[in-house]
């Protein structure tokens, strides 16, 4: 055998061995739980909007954990941005006190490919949204997703929910492998609707979008 055929066929026997497919093989992609979560069937963003109070959320943040006793009552307005650049967003108004003043956060979240799935972007890193489960008149469920680290919310359009719609909660938040042992609740008296030009912190702004 000529020289070169032999190189040749030595390099084709060292390609196919199962040492190099494995160096040439790219490692699985991380699974993001967030893309596990099931989204609102034929989510609806004209039945979504208006008035909703935040009710509880299960989350791991060490935050909430060691400051559960200072939540504050929270409640969000949602509405459709009209302008067309913005086009199928949701824009969020949270309002809550915070040392005897009312704030207002304005948040703008962006449609994905998917109805009912977002990406909120403000100053920080993006935040995956998806509204899980609502029935639009009473309940909503929608779960949150920043560094792969998930959590869920439960919003009620009025400022207690049914036994009924608790224990759907606590079945979501079950689902992504959390208990009552993370999950906190926000008071039911103390809400505040608007806020002056000095407690305001638009998080739109960061976008370029209004």
């Amino acid at each position: 055998m000529e020289p070169t055929a032999s190189l040749f066929l030595l390099l084709l026997l060292v390609l196919a061995s199962p040492a190099s497919a494995q160096r040439r093989k790219k490692p699985p992609a991380r699974e993001n739980p967030i893309d596990k979560v099931r989204v609102q069937a034929n989510f609806n963003s004209g039945q979504f909007v208006g008035k909703w109070f935040l009710v509880g959320v299960a989350s791991r943040c060490n935050y909430l954990s060691e400051n559960s006793n200072q939540l504050e009552a929270t409640n969000v307005v949602v509405s459709v941005p009209s302008t067309p650049t913005v086009l199928k967003a949701l824009l969020v108004d949270t309002f809550r006190p915070l040392d005897g003043h009312c704030w207002n956060i304005k948040q703008m979240y962006f449609p994905n490919k998917v109805h009912g799935r977002f990406q909120l972007k403000g100053r920080g890193k993006p935040v995956d949204v998806v509204v899980g489960e609502t029935d639009y008149s009473s309940y909503a469920i929608v779960y949150y997703q920043k560094d792969r680290k998930i959590s869920a919310k439960l919003y009620g359009r009025t400022i207690r929910v049914s036994q009924a719609i608790m224990g759907t909660f606590e079945r979501h938040v079950a689902a992504i492998g959390m208990n009552e042992d993370v999950t906190f609740y926000f008071p039911v008296y103390g809400f505040c609707d608007s806020a002056d030009e000095f407690h305001l912190l638009d998080e739109t702004k960061y976008t370029g979008k209004r």
